[in-house]
Parts: structure tokens; sequence; C-alpha cells
């Protein structure tokens, strides 16, 4: 029973942590065919299991957490998913289930868009509101990125006094390979997938993005409807086709569940033909009063099912494993096989991941691979077919050093992860040098990302350690900026150089060490100089410094790049010596509990919490009787409305400072 309790916590966890990757974050990390296996696997435990089914469990959830970038928006008729089944049997229970209730109903069959799905409602036949599924009762208002697509009518045929359809946004094949040639052609990151593609441009703030992207919609439901009468799913696609909408049902109704299946297959032989992705198709109860009379559970209608197609597989033969460095300095291997077509594109590449995931598959350079794309997702290499080895393939071996600078790469114990261990790294050199500026580590005002950007692009800087030898002439000569942001800047930089030991410590962005590390390092070695000759054994026996902490530290230091990193700083003049002063810690928070909300102008979110936690307060996501204070920025939404209910004091960004500087 153990193990049962073991497997419901670790699929709970998964799902928990892909359900918020797909919906918050909008950068899927499986296909939908692996997360709803997993989904109905947890689903059949806690029904036999229910006494280890967790509160936080994904089954009593109809979708994901909505975004505060947009205002909120309630949906009147929740937006519902739907249950899914793997085999015929499933779609034949699922008829069983239907007959009892309505021995005479008949189907709809249609595809399954590989999309969003939004809402999108008119009064007296002009479009006044559209908005994201969100969570299935609270979406986002995105208006004006839905009045850019041209599928969707701003004014319907006749003045309907309310209607609200529901839809899915997609981006098209062709289109979604043109936005991420232009994406690569500018060095910007990719989208996954199409799905991927339209849910990003469908949450952009500036509709001008989302109208170049191209988006497309099929509508295929009606949630609610004034001054007309529609008794039947396929009567109200067509009145919705009269409309002015763009519907995809071909107006079948089919009197038996084998007819509908039939459909449903033939649905699938024909997937590679078109010219949207979908990744299932669903059967739909055709008669509204039938409906009706079969009801909704807490997380989808009772009269719908959608089946989901097992992931199309093709073979090919995997001819190098290369390695990319990322931001982070994370090493991933790269496979790059011969070009094979799958789920309608052609894929020659795709991510193995970490050396653990190479050796768990036995994966080889000369292997016949199995690709796998479920409904345009991600391409990833799912097998290998040892059969055709001929004993010639070689094993793969993540490299010592870092492809791209030649520091040392190390792996963290307990992590999956190899990362590059140089400061000077030409893939890592963006983000290290924003994080050397950020507040909590060097604070240095004017030195937002576009600003190093730019330096970087015009070979003014290579390393955070330029930024001091940097002339006010070629500041002066960047884009929108002049002599007096120069001389802010460079002030700003002057500024820097007396900043005490801990911060310095925290910008070098070693592994595991924050600002906190920093601190304790600071205060017990009292310079940079000490800090770098010190071992392992020595560092461990400092309180709150772990193991993997002493080991990330010597490591950073061994790497020669990273000595004369911070030799170039000295010489530069930036203190490298503890001042006792430091040691007057400033407990103004301690034993208040902070909640941050919107967007905030002056902070981002991590800075403002690092301030709170850096005058001993805590941080929290979720406001309850127990949090002592909110600090609330523009378009603050659900955490504001529960702080007002419970009296929980509101700050604005001027109030917060006003209390960090103790007025």
């Amino acid at each position: 029973m153990e193990d049962i309790k073991k497997r419901i916590e670790y699929l709970t966890k998964e799902l928990n942590y892909h359900n918020h990757k797909y919906y918050v974050e909008d950068a899927p990390e499986i296909s939908d065919f692996d997360f709803d296996k997993m989904l109905k696997e947890l689903e059949e435990l806690e029904a036999k299991y229910p006494e280890y089914k967790r509160a936080d469990s994904p089954t009593v959830r109809v979708g994901g957490e909505a975004s505060s970038t947009f205002a909120e928006v309630r949906h009147e008729v929740p937006m519902q998913s739907l249950q899914k089944a793997f085999s015929k049997q499933e779609i034949l229970d699922f008829d069983s289930r239907v007959r009892m209730v309505v021995p005479d109903a008949e189907y709809v069959v249609e595809h399954k868009i590989d999309g969003l799905s939004v809402s999108i409602e008119y009064e007296n036949g002009l479009l006044t509101r559209a908005s994201t599924r969100g969570d299935g009762i609270t979406g986002e208002d995105i208006t004006e990125n839905v009045k850019t697509i041209r599928s969707v009518p701003l004014a319907l045929k006749d003045k309907i006094p309310y209607l609200e359809v529901r839809g899915e946004v997609f981006i098209s094949e062709d289109n979604f390979n043109k936005i991420n040639t232009m994406l690569e052609n500018t060095e910007q990151p990719l989208f996954a997938n199409p799905r991927n593609a339209a849910a990003g441009s469908l949450r952009q703030l500036d509709p001008k993005i989302a109208a170049k992207r191209e988006l497309d919609i099929f509508v295929f439901n009606i949630q609610r409807v004034e001054g007309i009468t529609i008794s039947s799913h396929i009567d109200g696609l067509r009145f919705l086709r009269e409309q002015g909408f763009k519907t995809i049902l071909n107006d079948r109704v089919f009197k038996t569940i084998d007819e509908a299946f039939d459909e449903i297959l033939k649905i699938g032989e024909e997937r590679d033909k078109l010219y949207f992705g979908i990744d299932g198709a669903v059967i739909k109860v055709n008669d509204f009063a039938a409906r009706e009379r079969l009801g909704v559970t807490s997380k989808f209608p009772k009269w719908a099912i959608a089946y989901k197609y097992p992931a199309e597989q093709k073979t090919t033969v995997l001819r190098e494993i290369k390695i990319q460095v990322g931001r982070t300095g994370v090493l991933t291997p790269l496979a790059l096989f011969d070009t094979v077509r799958v789920a309608g594109s052609n894929v020659s590449k795709a991510t193995l991941h970490n050396i653990d995931y190479i050796r768990e598959k036995d994966i080889r350079i000369g292997d016949t691979i199995v690709i796998e794309k479920a409904g345009d997702i991600i391409p990833a290499v799912t097998d290998v077919v040892k059969d055709k080895r001929t004993g010639g393939e070689r094993e793969f071996e993540m490299p010592a050093v870092c492809p791209e600078c030649g520091a040392l790469v190390v792996r963290v114990e307990g992590e999956a992860a190899s990362r590059c261990t140089g400061v000077n790294c030409p893939a890592q050199r963006f983000r290290n040098i924003v994080h050397f500026v950020s507040r909590p580590a060097m604070d240095i005002d004017g030195l937002g990302p576009s600003v190093i950007e730019q330096m970087l692009k015009r070979e003014l800087i290579s390393t955070a350690a330029d930024l001091y030898y940097i002339k006010a002439d070629d500041i002066a000569a960047m884009d929108k900026l002049g002599e007096k942001s120069a001389a802010n800047i460079l002030a700003a930089l002057e500024k820097s150089k007396t900043n005490p030991l801990y911060r310095l410590i925290n910008a070098l962005g070693i592994r595991l060490i924050g600002e906190k590390a920093a601190k304790v390092l600071a205060e017990h070695y009292k310079t940079i100089d000490a800090l770098m000759s010190a071992d392992e054994e020595e560092l461990t026996e400092i309180y709150d410094v772990g193991a993997k902490m002493a080991k990330s530290i010597v490591e950073f230091f061994a790497e020669e790049q990273n000595t004369a990193f911070i030799k170039r700083l000295t010489d530069a003049g930036v203190n490298c010596k503890y001042d006792e002063s430091e040691n007057s810690a400033d407990e103004r928070f301690i034993g208040k509990t902070f909640v941050l909300t919107g967007t905030l102008e002056k902070y981002k979110r991590a800075e403002a919490a690092a301030i709170i936690e850096s005058k001993g307060g805590k941080t929290s996501s979720s406001v309850s009787k127990k949090t002592d204070y909110v600090l609330a920025g523009s378009e603050a939404g659900s955490k504001l409305t529960k702080a007002l209910s419970l009296g929980v004091t509101v700050l604005t960004e001027d109030e917060f400072e006003q209390m960090i500087q103790g007025d």
C-alpha cells in the first residue's frame, strides 16, 4: 500500500508541474498524450484508493491558473475540459453510459484542434469581449488580440441580443514554420509547436505582434445565447456559419457508436493532409435536450468524449550528438539524425535532455532510433531499434570542458544537468552580466537588459568586469542614450565599487550561492582572496555551508577564467574586503510575511522579494489571514481582492520604499 501512496504522490507532483508549464508558462515539456496517460492513471488509482488522494490533486481541477498579466474574466458558463479515451473499448463504454440515460442518442464527430481555447462574446451583434479558458472558471481578457484574427467576425450577420461562443485559436503549419524562421534569423527563442505559438501570440500585450502572427480559429460551441432557440449541435453550428463564423463540422449525424468511431479513424488517417494540427477527435451527443438529461461533472460534460490518437512514430538513423550550451550554463545533448516526416512536419534533430536519458535508453551514435512527435509537440527520441545494430555504433560521453569557452564542466551530485563553470562563457555572457548588475548583486542603476544587450552587440564589453573600463563616449553613442545617461551609468559603476564584499560574492553567480550564503562567506573570510584559497573541508565547517555548496565554490575558483575575471575587477578598484559595518543586520521585517501581486514598475518581483528577505521578512505566493502585507502593482487581481476582504494591509511601491528607508 505504501507503494500505491508513493505513486499517487509522484503522479500528483509531476502533473501539477506540467500543468503549470502548459497553462501558465506556455512552455510544455511533454506531449498531451503522455500527460493524459499519467492523468488517467492517477484518476484510476484515486478511485481505488481515495484515502491517498492529495488535496492538490490535478484531478479536481479543470485546467491551469489564470495569468495576472491581463485583466481577469470570470466565465458564466464554465469552459470545461473533456474526458479522454485511448481505445475503442473506452468509446464503447462511453456509449453504454450515454444510452443508459438516452437510449436513442445520436452523435456528431469533429476534429480536436490543437490550439488555445477561447470564449468570444457578442452583444447586439457586435464583438464585446474575448477571453482565454484559463482554469475553466477564470480566464484572461484578450479582446484586442482576438480582434486581429481575420476569421473572427467583428459583427454578426444578425443583431442577436447576446451570444457567447467557444473556439480554438491555432496557427497553420506553414505559418508556424515562417514564424520560427523569422525568430531564428533574429536569434530569438523558437516556439516549441504551433499550439505554443498560438498561445504565446494571444497573450502578447501588444496586439500588433498578435496581428503579425496570422492566427486562425475554428468555432465549435455555443456557450450562451439570447433571442433565439437552438435544439442541437448541428443546428447550432449551421447557425454560427450563417453568422460569419468559421466551423469545421461536416454536418453528419451518426446513429451508432460504431459509425462514429469509423469517422474518428477516418479523421486520423487524414491528419497529415490537414493544414492545422489536431491531437484527437471528439464525439458529442447531438441533441441539447439529451445533453441536459446527461448532465456534467465538476470537470467535464457527460455527453462528450475526446479520443486521443497515439503518437505517430518513425525510424531514422542517428548521425551525431551535438552539445548546446544554454544561457544558464547547462550542457544539453542534441540528436542530429536523417530527416524524417513526423506528424506533418520534417524533423532532423531532437533534444536528448542529459546523459542519464542517453544511458537509460542506451542511445548510441549510428543507432536506428524511433522518433515521436505527438500532436505537433517537441520531437523526442523514444526508443532504439537494437536489432539493427551492426557493431559500429559509438557510445556518447559528455565533454569534460565546455565546447563554447573551454571551462571545466561539472555535475552537482543529485542533479541531472552538467554545467559550464566559466564566468566568461559566451553562451552565458548576457545572463551573467544581467545578474551581476542586479539589485541583490552589485545594484548598478541604468544597466538594464536592453542596455547590456546593446553593449554586447557593439562589442563594448564581453564580461561584467569590462563595465568598469567602458568610456563615456561609447555609452553616449548608443541608441536612446546620451551624455547624461552615460554620466549616470558611470556614476553608478563608480558607486558600486564601494559595495560590501557580500554583494560582489553574490554577483559572481557561483552555483548554489545566493545572497544569504554570500553574507556568511564574506563575514567568515573577510577578503575575496581568502575565500578563493579555501578548500572543501574548510568550507563545510562553516555553519550554513553544505558539501554541495563547498564543492561548487572550489570548482568555481579553480577555473582560470574566473580568477582572471576577479583580478580585472580588483584592478578596476572594486572592493574585495569585508567591512565590520556590514554586520549590522537590518531586520526590520523579521516575523512579517509579504505577498507580491500585479506588475511592479520599480522592481522585478525577485528583486522586491530579495529586499524583503534581506531584512528578515518572508514572501508567500498566497494571501491568508497570516499575511502582514500585500505589495500590489498595476493589474493586481484576485490576490489584491482577497487581501482587501481579509483586511490585510496593501502597500503601493512608494509606501514599500518608505518602509525600506525606515520612514
